[in-house]
């Protein structure tokens, strides 16, 4: 497990991460489609905290994307690095992922956040700022909708609609077994929606969420009672 100091020069209040947000958001590439679905190997990051002794662990798994069959992973433990702000998450997590990233053995392909893109309040949210900082593909896979407004798709798997901040399509609802709650897609980095949509269901084949994110968790909260125990 990689040990993780917090990068000289990180911000250290709200003003400085919004002011990076701002200064960053403008690399987002949004005209790629990425990697074919399926294809190559697809990394699933996802952290764990320890609020009492203020530690963050990061977990990182590389998936073939055709099979779904582990080929490699790592980890990296790190002190929380800035205070939960909601919207300024990213700065608690990316020195800590971008570590476990860094100790991959191999090359990590797309990578799938367990959260948001562009589907941000400043359309910046953490697998954004992980591609921008890794000039990798990445893609958001959340859990639930963050502030945004969304009908709900029909009931069979694959059914899919908008995830709107007013007018604006931010992400999808993504229903990725049939009659269970949808997830909510959205591009992070040199990937385009469509794609960004097939690719998480290529990665449910038998439960809501991707497996890039189930083994992460998984990963990351073993972790997490390693460094801690």
């Amino acid at each position: 497990m990689t040990t993780v100091r917090i990068p000289a020069g990180w911000p250290a209040t709200e003003e400085e991460a919004r002011a990076v947000q701002d200064e960053l958001r403008g690399r987002v590439i949004l005209d790629e489609p990425g990697p074919p679905p399926g294809t190559g190997r697809v990394t699933g990051v996802d952290v764990a905290y320890d609020d009492e002794r203020d530690v963050v662990v990061a977990a990182a798994v590389v998936l073939d994307a055709a099979t779904l069959a582990v080929v490699a992973e790592a980890t990296a433990v790190g002190e929380v690095s800035f205070p939960y702000v909601p919207g300024l998450l990213a700065f608690r997590e990316i020195p800590t992922v971008l570590a476990a990233l860094d100790a991959l053995p191999c090359p990590p392909g797309l990578i799938v956040c367990d959260g948001y893109g562009v589907a941000h309040p400043r359309r910046f949210g953490l697998a954004s700022h992980l591609g921008v900082l890794t000039g990798l593909p990445t893609i958001g896979v959340a859990k639930n909708p963050f502030t945004f407004s969304y009908e709900a798709p029909g009931a069979p798997r694959g059914s899919a609609a908008p995830l709107l901040a007013g007018a604006d399509e931010v992400g999808r609802a993504l229903r990725t077994q049939p009659g269970v709650k949808p997830v909510f897609v959205s591009v992070g980095h040199r990937v385009d929606l469509d794609h960004a949509c097939a690719h998480t269901l290529a990665l449910t084949p038998k439960y809501r969420i991707p497996e890039t994110t189930r083994r992460a968790d998984s990963l990351c909260r073993r972790a997490l009672k390693e460094a801690t125990a």
